[in-house]
């Protein structure tokens, strides 16, 4: 299997075929609105407005799996990111990315990603307690928390993770050097 034979709903329900992303560099990120993390939609969103038009795009899941805290339905997750973070980029279905029920996507993206993105060691200890609270995560693949994002070049390859604890801003270099 290969990341573009992946089928996704949108918030609407209707099927999207990732195979129409491929020649695009995508930024894949699971989120939550109630988390601590929710304001890297400002720099999710920053990048996507820069890099949009050079092939770039973002593939927003919401997930509740981690501390319930992206807990409305799709389209009020929707207004909340629209209207806080004025967010334009593409925000699919709620979906789970740990555990029995985990989404294609999410499980394809956990097997073939390098090892996760920690930078600095304040970093890397605010992790550790992390993996210790995040009740879905069980196996050394499993996404920790919301905003654990996956950088994915033109030919559909993972080239990198980044932990949840990294802003999007991290990633900008690399996106310039796929694009």
């Amino acid at each position: 299997m290969n990341l573009y034979e992946c089928v996704v709903k949108n918030r609407k329900g209707e099927d999207v075929k990732l195979s129409n992303y491929k020649g695009k560099v995508l930024i894949i990120v699971n989120t939550a609105t109630g988390c601590g993390f929710t304001p890297q939609y400002k720099s999710l969103e920053r990048l996507y407005k820069e890099y949009k038009d050079k092939g770039l795009e973002i593939l927003d899941f919401p997930c509740n799996q981690f501390g319930h805290q992206a807990p409305g339905s799709d389209d009020e997750i929707h207004e909340f990111c629209t209207a806080k973070y004025q967010t334009t980029f593409d925000q699919l279905k709620k979906i789970n990315v740990n555990g029995e029920n985990t989404d294609p996507v999410f499980k394809y993206l956990k097997e073939n990603s390098p090892k996760e993105i920690v930078n600095g060691m304040k970093n890397k200890m605010t992790m550790k307690g992390i993996e210790k609270i995040s009740s879905t995560y069980k196996e050394k693949n499993d996404i920790k928390w919301n905003f654990t994002k996956f950088l994915v070049d033109k030919e559909g390859n993972v080239v990198g993770r980044y932990s949840p604890i990294e802003n999007p801003d991290i990633m900008e270099e690399k996106i310039k050097e796929l694009l």
